[in-house]
C-alpha cells in the first residue's frame, strides 16, 4: 500500500510561480516512477510530468520549459515547480505512482491561475 498526499496549491496570478509537494508513505521502497497529473473542470485527467527513481524526467509539451519535477528519495517527496503559470494551467493537480499492478493517487491540490 502507498499513500500520497499533495500540498502547495493555491491562487496565483498569471506569470507567477507555485511549488507543489507530494509526500509518499507506505510501501515506498519499490517505487520507481512518480508522476504529476492534472484535471481541469470538464476535462480528462492528463499527464504533466514523470520522474524515475534515478532522476530521469519527462514532460508533456505544454509544460516544457516552465515546470520542473524533482524528488528527494531520502524524504520520500516529489515536487513540481511551476513557473510562468497561465490561466489554462488551472486544475487540480494529482500525484501518482504505479506499483504492483495498480495506480495510486493522492487527493489532489487545487491550482488556480488568474488572468
Amino acid at each position: 500500500q502507498v499513500q500520497l498526499v499533495e500540498s502547495g496549491g493555491g491562487l496565483v496570478q498569471a506569470g507567477g510561480s507555485l511549488t507543489l509537494s507530494c509526500a509518499a508513505s507506505g510501501s515506498i521502497f519499490s517505487i520507481s516512477v512518480m508522476a504529476w497529473y492534472r484535471q481541469a473542470p470538464g476535462k480528462q485527467r492528463e499527464l504533466v510530468a514523470t520522474i524515475t527513481r534515478g532522476g530521469r524526467t519527462n514532460y508533456v509539451d505544454f509544460v516544457k520549459g516552465r515546470f520542473t519535477i524533482s524528488r528527494d528519495n531520502a524524504k520520500s517527496l516529489v515536487y513540481l515547480q511551476m513557473n510562468s503559470l497561465k490561466p489554462e494551467d488551472t486544475a487540480v493537480y494529482f500525484c501518482n505512482t504505479f506499483l504492483s499492478g495498480r495506480d495510486y493517487w493522492g487527493q489532489g491540490t487545487q491550482v488556480t491561475v488568474s488572468s
